[in-house]
Parts: structure tokens; sequence; C-alpha cells
């Protein structure tokens, strides 16, 4: 079994309780969780950014992905607005989850909802060249066909 990387947590405040988490054997994702001391109300269109009361420490090489969560997004509409939203190696401020209201009702946010979920990821940096001409960068079947060039 190969040695997991280690995520680094630390709590802000006393509303930020439980710590993010799988909720499955399975899960990509760890679940996160507003750290309110009132609940929040989202007006229909509306995006704000609920905090989780955490600060983190990446695992060197990696990045947090910050993504909805399906089941909010279907039941109630809340969505995060950045998606996914990164999170960089080197930060080490309150990680908040910009959420927006697409829903057509106003959405109440409690303190310890599950609001998002977060994906750790290995980043890979690059070296950048340019080049004197479109030439240089290879042919390719699709060549330069922007959005819906594929087909349907």
């Amino acid at each position: 079994m190969r040695e997991r990387p280690v995520l680094k947590v630390h709590r802000l405040r006393d509303e930020a309780g439980v710590l993010p988490q799988y909720a499955s054997e399975g899960a990509a994702g760890l679940d996160l969780r507003a750290a309110l001391r009132e609940p929040i109300t989202l007006q229909p269109g509306d995006r704000v950014a609920v905090p989780t009361g955490l600060a983190l420490a990446l695992p060197p090489g990696h990045e947090g992905q910050v993504r909805p969560r399906s089941g909010l997004a279907l039941s109630r509409g809340l969505t995060v607005a950045n998606a996914p939203g990164t999170i960089d190696e080197d930060y080490r401020g309150e990680l908040k989850v910009l959420l927006v209201n697409l829903s057509r009702e106003p959405q109440v946010i409690e303190h310890g909802d599950r609001i998002a979920q977060l994906v750790i990821a290995p980043v890979t940096h690059v070296s950048v060249e340019a080049v004197d001409s479109a030439d240089a960068l290879g042919a390719t079947t699709r060549g330069a066909g922007g959005f819906g060039s594929t087909g349907r």
C-alpha cells in the first residue's frame, strides 16, 4: 500500500468543527463544511464566500480543487461559482468556498452544512517556450477548431 500524502489542517476558530473527511472509502473529495456564527441566506443569483474556519498546508507538489457537491447543486441549486476553485500549495489563509445560488428561491446555509468537496491533485510545472510560428506548435487533426468543433 502506497503512503498517502498528508494534508495539514488548522482550525482557526471554534466554529470550525469537523475536519475535512471522505464520505466513503472510494470518495475522491473531502467534504468541506460551513463554519458560521449565524446562518447565511443566499438570494437567487447571489454569491457568497462561505468560511470553513480552516487553514491548510497542502502536500508539496499538490493543489486543492474546490468542487461542487452534486446533491447540493441538484436539490438546492447551490454550486461553486468558480468551479473548480484552486487552492495553491503555498496559500495559508482561511479556506472559503465561493457559493452561488442558481435556484429561484432563497437558500439558507447553516453552520456545519456540507458545502463543497476538496480534491487534492498533483501539479506539474512546465517550462514556457515562445515559438516563432503556429507551425512550430505542431499540426493536429483538430487544428484551430474552437468551441463545438469536435462534433455533438
